[in-house]
């Protein structure tokens, strides 16, 4: 069996005394992309932000290249090569788009930008926009396109489409179809008809547990991913 881009094995975090992962176990293969669906709280961001270094588990391990990643500060996650993209949609406002992407090269040394112009053709028009006056799905281009620079092995993306507009949301699953060429990529989202376009493989959650693992393809329906909501 193939290495796996992120082994995920008996992770458990709590905030304080309440505990909100329980020994939660999946697994990311090269170019596959895992999508975790589950209602508000139950623990998605936290999973993610777990393994990116913003929260430190009780215990468990969650690997990349064979390489434990908890205890690590998130820019030392990051520069293994395992990128997060949070929920809030938050950029560096008061720099221009050409400054967010500068700032992404400088920490990856990384400054071909080519390929985040090809997923995101928009921000080649908005390079001297500032970032505070983007709509949100420009903003959200930028996270990713940012997210892209130093060719990550795995992505770690939350709830990207969002309050997004139709329109953006297809061209996203584009994105993410290319980006799975070279990347794993792991998805929270409560899309359902997205998620069962683009998964390879989905992880329902309920009260910080991994509930049922539902595989992709013709048989993954959002009905089936809607017992979980």
């Amino acid at each position: 069996m193939a290495e796996q881009s992120l082994v995920v094995r008996g992770l458990n975090v709590a905030y304080g005394e309440s505990k909100v992962l329980f020994d939660i176990d999946f697994d990311v293969a090269p170019n596959q992309i895992v999508c975790c669906v589950g209602r508000n709280g139950a623990g998605k961001t936290t999973l993610l932000k777990s393994i990116a270094g913003f929260l430190k588990p009780s215990s468990g391990a969650a690997t990349a290249g064979g390489v434990n990643l908890i205890g690590h500060r998130p820019y030392d996650v990051a520069r293994m090569g395992v990128k997060y993209v949070p929920q809030d949609k938050k950029v560096f406002s008061d720099l221009t788009v050409r400054e967010n992407l500068e700032l992404g090269s400088y920490a990856t040394k990384d400054y071909n930008w080519d390929r985040v112009m090809e997923y995101f053709p928009k921000l080649k028009i908005l390079l001297d926009r500032k970032a505070g006056f983007l709509s949100g799905g420009e903003r959200q281009m930028l996270m990713i396109g940012r997210a892209t620079l130093g060719n990550p092995k795995v992505m770690l993306i939350d709830e990207p489409t969002e309050g997004l507009a139709p329109s953006i949301v297809t061209h996203l699953k584009y994105v993410f179809g290319e980006l799975s060429k070279s990347a794993a990529l792991v998805i929270v989202e409560q899309n359902l008809p997205l998620v069962c376009g683009i998964a390879h493989k989905v992880y329902a959650m309920r009260d910080g547990r991994i509930v049922a693992e539902l595989p992709g393809g013709a048989a993954l329906t959002p009905a089936a991913c809607e017992p979980y909501l």
